[in-house]
């Protein structure tokens, strides 16, 4: 018979480092990526200059889809986030196939990221093999990501700090050339957003496919609910980070994108280079387009820095559930799952080298954003779900007294089915457009061979379970946490 007095062996738990100054810029940062600094030309493309509607669109699924996972982060900011929720809400599969369809998505992300840093380096090296960049690139971020939530959240907060500036300065800029009629080699003026073609000169097949990569420029802001279970206080920084998303989407897309189509006619963004460097080497400023090279690359070191720590907080998080393997639940002395950030690591490695040595990255990055859209949107629409199934299902949150959620949601429930609907229109835009039915066979057959193991993981999450319901609760992470010893 065992003793009972005998002390329980508490596991490690993540720290509450992250202070409101990170949670802001990790909120702020996760909507200015590659998506928007390089992603953006084959929307506007395949759009017109009327994709700044485009983008509106899919900010407003993004909003609906944020304040549904800032209601859950808010109540319970558990570790997993969304992964956990969806297991809770809608079931054992949902968390498994959500929490391994946001580290598919990461990788994706960050495959195309990298592909973008080597696109963007051939402006000063162009004849350096792109695994150089690739390499140095994951060193950077791989320490930050290894070395603590801390430091992930101060490079995140200089990341940031580097793209706000540059795209308030290109909005300027672009702005001045417009209103001073400065001469550009072109034909710069408000009129290029309808005198050839109108605002959608491609018709609905355009809206249809740029809103494919429009999703995917706003895949990743879901990390604002993951950070919740290292936020020093969750209460008050996950809702002012999600409250700043209309602000944020106005500002750093319609409001930039409007002006990148008003300054450059829509058929000579090529996409060969990103648009906002492209305004400056129009106009012959070869320091500022230097310069804003400098930015995009900083971008897309942000968005594979926030990628990483993303997937690798869920899937720990999935790991203390039973639902990834056990290896993946260890954290080190700093509170940081190092086996979960060097598999990625070394997945990326591999994914890049493969991927440079079967085609050039300018090619690969469309599909490669394609696949990365399939992913994205799946996981919001299993937030969406988890978040119906917090407030009607048979595991709702039952708030005493019948108050209401802490941060619920706007227009309850007219924007969810809204979201909700969207995100099934860009499913049935990837099964009706030839061009993206590579991308959406291969998330199908990711969903499907993620599904057929899962039988494998049920026996230990049930083991975790019956374990969680019989012992003591696990500590909590705590704000002292953060400068605990080691």
């Amino acid at each position: 018979m065992s003793d009972s007095s005998a002390p329980v062996r508490q596991e490690r738990q993540l720290r509450r480092t992250l202070t409101h100054r990170h949670i802001h810029f990790i909120a702020l940062g996760s909507a200015i990526g590659t998506g928007l600094f390089y992603g953006s030309s084959g929307a506007i493309g395949a759009a017109g200059p009327g994709v700044v509607f485009v983008y509106l669109l899919g900010g407003a699924v993004v909003y609906f889809m944020l304040r549904a996972l800032g209601e859950m982060a808010v109540a319970d900011p558990a570790p997993g986030s969304f992964a956990e929720y969806c297991r809770r809400y809608l079931g054992g599969w949902a968390g498994y196939i959500t929490g391994w369809m946001y580290a598919f998505e990461m990788i994706i992300v960050c495959l195309a990221d990298l592909t973008a840093i080597t696109v963007y380096m051939t402006f000063w090296f162009p004849d350096t093999p792109g695994w150089v960049w690739v390499s140095v690139a994951l060193l950077i971020v791989g320490a930050a990501n290894l070395a603590s939530a801390r430091w992930y959240g101060e490079l995140e907060f200089w990341f940031t700090s580097i793209k706000v500036t540059a795209v308030v300065a290109m909005i300027l800029g672009g702005a001045a050339i417009l209103v001073f009629n400065l001469d550009t080699g072109g034909s710069a003026g408000f009129d290029n957003l309808w005198n050839d073609g109108g605002l959608f000169p491609n018709g609905v097949t355009g809206v249809f496919s740029a809103l494919i990569l429009v999703l995917f420029a706003f895949g990743g802001t879901e990390i604002i609910g993951v950070t919740a279970g290292e936020a020093a206080d969750h209460e008050k920084t996950i809702p002012k980070a999600v409250n700043t998303v209309p602000m944020r989407i106005l500002l750093f897309y319609v409001l930039a994108i409007m002006v990148i189509v008003a300054v450059i006619p829509w058929r000579q963004i090529t996409g060969e280079e990103s648009p906002f460097v492209q305004i400056f080497s129009d106009l012959g400023i070869g320091w500022a387009a230097a310069a804003l090279n400098v930015v995009v690359v900083s971008a897309a070191l942000s968005a594979i820095n926030s990628d990483l720590y993303g997937a690798g907080r869920v899937v720990f998080g999935m790991a203390r559930q039973g639902l990834s393997p056990r290896i993946f639940a260890r954290l080190n002395h700093r509170g940081v799952p190092v086996t979960t950030i060097g598999v990625m690591l070394v997945v990326l490695l591999v994914g890049v080298a493969l991927q440079l040595a079967s085609s050039t990255a300018a090619e690969m990055f469309q599909s490669i954003a394609a696949l990365a859209t399939f992913a994205t949107v799946f996981v919001w629409l299993m937030i969406l779900l988890a978040h119906l199934g917090s407030r009607y299902g048979k595991n709702a949150v039952k708030n005493e007294n019948g108050t209401p959620p802490a941060f619920p949601v706007p227009l309850w429930p007219v924007g969810q089915f809204f979201a909700i609907g969207v995100i099934l229109l860009t499913f049935g835009t990837m099964i009706w457009m030839d061009e993206y039915h590579s991308a959406l066979w291969a998330g199908v057959i990711f969903l499907l061979a993620m599904t057929a193991l899962y039988p494998l993981t049920r026996r230990r999450a049930a083991a975790v379970a019956s374990d969680s319901a019989s012992s003591p609760e696990p500590r909590s992470p705590q704000r002292g946490d953060e400068t605990g010893d080691d």
